[in-house]
This record gives structure tokens, sequence and C-alpha cells, in this order.
């Protein structure tokens, strides 16, 4: 098993990109930066599993964002944070 591509407390991007294939992120998480919350482990890959491609294994993190750079604007406190899971194939560093 190679190592995580990403650690706790570094800044992602989450890709904005939509495969005409069945996918897990939501459209308002795509193109947003967060922080990498934890690494959660290997996991079924949706996009694959639907296809019945068998069962590979891809790296799930925890990413939080920030509500206030989710919603414009944000009538919550600025510490009201999104935890979102996404896989590694979906997540690029971020400046």
């Amino acid at each position: 098993m190679t190592a995580p591509k990403f650690t706790t407390g570094q800044r992602v991007r989450i890709a904005d990109r939509t495969p005409p294939v069945h996918h897990r992120v939501p459209s308002y998480a795509k193109g947003q930066v967060g922080i990498i919350e934890r690494v959660c482990g290997m996991h079924g890959e949706p996009e694959k599993f639907i296809r019945g491609d068998g069962k590979p294994a891809q790296r799930l993190y925890r990413v939080t964002i920030p509500q206030t750079e989710l919603w414009k604007p944000y009538d919550g406190t600025a510490s009201d944070i999104l935890e979102i899971e996404i896989f590694e194939h979906w997540l690029e560093p971020a400046a």
C-alpha cells in the first residue's frame, strides 16, 4: 500500500469536474479549498463499483471547508465548517 498523498492539516482543492459516470462529490464542494482533517483509510471507489470493476481501493480523506466559503452570503459564524469525505483522486494541493 502506498503512503497517503496528503497529510493532516494540508490545504487541498477538490477538483472541479463532472465525469459522465456516477461520482460522490457534490457540486457545491467542487473547486473548493479545504483542510485535510484526517486520513480515513482505503475504501472502495464508487466510480468503479458502479461499472462492476471489482473492489478497487482508493484512499479517502475527511476535508473541512469553512461554511463562509461555500455559501455566499453565509449568516452563521466564521467557525462553522462542512466536513466531507473525498477520495484521493478528487484532491489536489492548494496554495
